[in-house]
């Protein structure tokens, strides 16, 4: 079972590489966007709790969404045999920590964060060319502005956490998407080992 962690700013290709991984390794995807829809439209208990805090315009509470992904993963042993992406979680440090004891309570640990690196500068570029493209209304100047300056203040410590537990993969996230993928491969390798 191999575990892994897809990280990158918004537009910085998270999307794209997991699907290419899930394809290559047989991975399971968690992606806690699909994860909290899925439970509010089922209506499930934590479903409801969940809904409660979104509708209200708040984020969700760490340990809510960790006992979703707990959820998740009981659910889902037989498909996640080969290993799991966690893809939008964690963002922040106190959202590692629990992972960790998350996985460890169903004797799993993070083998890799497969850290997608661009600049601002290119992930504003792909986002207003994603926006015209698919005409999605948060994909413009001001709002991405935000949303990378919310990247950076969570990000910025998560990613020196994994780099200390030696888990961390960079990643130069500029290229075509199968250089990115062979470098991805590359590390996922080294991991393995």
């Amino acid at each position: 079972m191999f575990n892994l962690v897809i990280f990158g700013g918004p537009g910085s290709g998270k999307g794209t590489q997991s699907d290419l991984l899930i394809e290559e390794y047989g991975l399971f995807h968690i992606s806690t966007g699909e994860v909290l829809r899925d439970q509010i439209n089922r209506g499930t208990e934590l479903g409801k709790i969940a809904d409660s805090f979104i509708s209200g315009g708040n984020l969700i509470p760490d340990d809510l969404m960790v006992s979703i992904l707990g959820k998740v993963l009981d659910e889902n042993t037989d498909k996640i045999a080969n290993g799991v992406i966690f893809d939008g979680f964690p963002r922040t440090i106190e959202q590692a920590k629990a992972l960790t004891t998350l996985l460890a309570d169903r004797n799993m640990k993070l083998n890799v964060v497969i850290g997608l690196e661009v600049n601002d500068e290119e992930l504003t570029a792909r986002l207003i060319k994603r926006g015209k493209d698919s005409g999605r209304s948060d994909d413009n100047e001001e709002t991405i502005k935000k949303r990378l300056q919310v990247y950076h203040n969570q990000t910025s410590p998560l990613r020196d956490f994994y780099v200390n537990e030696g888990l961390y993969a960079k990643i130069e996230g500029c290229g075509t998407i199968e250089e990115i993928f062979a470098n991805i491969k590359s590390a996922v390798a080294s991991a393995k080992k």
